[in-house]
Parts: C-alpha cells; sequence; structure tokens
C-alpha cells in the first residue's frame, strides 16, 4: 500500500502525541431545529497586553480589565471555531492556525478527533477572514490541503484583498507576514474557493453578513432555523470585556480602527435586539452566549451561565 502525506504525518503522531482534549477545550452546543451548533477549541493565543491596551483611557480601562479580572500586561484568548452539522453536510467556519502560527494554537484536529470526524468529512470550510488564526490551519506541514473534500468559501473583497501583491507593502510592518502567509496558502487552495457577497443565502439557513474594520472583507454568519438564530461572528466581536463595555473605543487589534468600531457597535446592537446568539472566535466559555444591552454598555451572558 502507498501512503500518502496525510498517513506518514498520522504514523508520525502516533508515536508521541497525545490526542486527549486540550486542558483549554471547551466545547459548546446549540440545537437549532435539526442542525447542531458546535464551538471547538483551536486552543488560545498569547498576545501582549498592548496590543489591545495602548492608547486607551486608562483609568477607565483598569476599572474594566478590574471588573472582568483581564490581566493588563499579557491575554491568551481563546480560539473558537464552529462546526455546524446538516442533514447531508458538516460545515466549519474557519480552519484554525495550524501548526505554523502559534505554539499555544492548532489544536483543531484534536477537537474534531474528540466529535468522531477526520478532515475528509468537512463538506464546507466558510472563512470569516484571512488572518493566521482562521486560515493557517487550511494547510499542512507538507503545504497540502487539511480538508481535501471540502467547498471553501469566502468573501470576494476579503480573497481580493489577501491576494492582492501590493497588500504585503501596504497592511504595515507589524501584519506582513499575515499577508504573504495568506496568499501562499490561498494560492494552493484557489481550486476549492467559491466566492460569497453580503446578504447570501450560502448554504441551507446560512446567511452572510459584511462586518469589516478587522479586516477589510471580513464576514459574519447568521445560522438561522424559524425563530433561533446563532450569528457567527469571527473577530467583529473580538473580545468579552472591553468589546462590550465600549465598543466605541478603537480597537488595536483592527486593520481599520474606526470601522471596526462601527461594525461593532452595530452588530452588538443587531444582536441584543433581534436576541441572537453569538459564537465569537475569541470569547471565553465556548463563545457561545446571548448578547444583553444595558443602559450605557452591553455585557455577554455565556451559554453556560
Amino acid at each position: 500500500m502507498e501512503l500518502n502525506r496525510r498517513q506518514i504525518l498520522a504514523g508520525l503522531g502516533s508515536l508521541g502525541v497525545c490526542t486527549a482534549p486540550s486542558a483549554l477545550f471547551a466545547r459548546t452546543v446549540m440545537q437549532l431545529g435539526s442542525s447542531e451548533v458546535i464551538s471547538l477549541s483551536d486552543g488560545n493565543l498569547v498576545l501582549p497586553g498592548s496590543f489591545f491596551f495602548e492608547g486607551l483611557p486608562q483609568d477607565e480601562l483598569a476599572a474594566i480589565l478590574a471588573k472582568h479580572d483581564i490581566p493588563r500586561d499579557q491575554l491568551k484568548p481563546p480560539c473558537n471555531l464552529t462546526l455546524l452539522r446538516q442533514e447531508g453536510r458538516i460545515v466549519l467556519f474557519d480552519a484554525g492556525s495550524g501548526a505554523s502560527f502559534m505554539p499555544s494554537a492548532g489544536e483543531l484536529l484534536n477537537s474534531l478527533e474528540n466529535e468522531g470526524l477526520t478532515p475528509e468529512d468537512i463538506t464546507h470550510v466558510v472563512f470569516t477572514h484571512a488572518h493566521p488564526d482562521h486560515l493557517w490551519g487550511i494547510l499542512d506541514d507538507f503545504d497540502d490541503p487539511v480538508f481535501p473534500a471540502a467547498q471553501l468559501m469566502i468573501g470576494q473583497a476579503e480573497w481580493d484583498y489577501w491576494t492582492d501583491p501590493e497588500t504585503v507593502n501596504t497592511i504595515g510592518e507589524g501584519r506582513a507576514s499575515f499577508a504573504v502567509g495568506a496568499a501562499r496558502r490561498l494560492a494552493v487552495v484557489e481550486d476549492q474557493i467559491s466566492f460569497i457577497k453580503d446578504g447570501e443565502e450560502i448554504l441551507p439557513g446560512v446567511m452572510a453578513h459584511a462586518t469589516p474594520g478587522h479586516t477589510p472583507g471580513h464576514m459574519s454568519f447568521e445560522i438561522r432555523d424559524g425563530s433561533n438564530a446563532v450569528m457567527v461572528g469571527g473577530d467583529a466581536i473580538g473580545n468579552d470585556h472591553i468589546a462590550f463595555e465600549r465598543p466605541d473605543w478603537a480597537s488595536g487589534a483592527d486593520q481599520d480602527p474606526d470601522m471596526g468600531a462601527k461594525t461593532r457597535k452595530r452588530l452588538l446592537d443587531q444582536l441584543a435586539v433581534d436576541g441572537i446568539a453569538l459564537l465569537g472566535f475569541h470569547l471565553r466559555h465556548g463563545g457561545l452566549g446571548r448578547v444583553e444591552r444595558s443602559e450605557e454598555n452591553y455585557r455577554f451572558v455565556p451559554e453556560d451561565a
């Protein structure tokens, strides 16, 4: 029998890699009619606090961080991917970091295994955007597609931005590696890609919403069954503390901070008023919960609260 690259990797991994869930694993589930929405862990990032907090009003910031028990010097935001099980399809929203971005991330394949799934079982991969922790897991260590049988779906504006040769020159030195990495990976999977647009029902019961700012073509996805719905928010709402307490504050994580703030406020309003659940990529407690509005701000109520 001739072994392919993936089988070789699997064999090497069996020599010493534990496939038990990560200590950071957080699985939450929401039933939508006959569909099941599952939050899967890809591990977590490790980022300096200055990445988020620099330039913000320090007194008010200190009060918010203390209220939510958030450290100032270093953050370890979780990475929550969304798995949608529908009759005849298994849809993954974003592909995680893979092994090339951060040692603390890249747990998706273990999480899929815990669901009794292999990458070959995934029928669709839908991207919110093309930052490393959402895209780089699309290729394995040999630069082969991890999801060979899947249809890959991304917004046209997002694709155009990351495949533009000028992006690496305009994105800024700190994110130049993001541009190089995205362009290389998207080129490999181009034959699997189809493009989606704002307001389109991309799959039965799944509606695309343009939520730009974090990246130029960032999209969120509303999964609905009758009156029940959950929004796969990607990084449009990047955390469950400052983003809710002061959505109007510009975030250093957004490529266009002003646009990101406008999008964040609009999306929080929509979720609170319409009673749509949120599954946020970097929110704690598996990322699944409700948005509640108070007089001055919002709060995130986890599904398991």
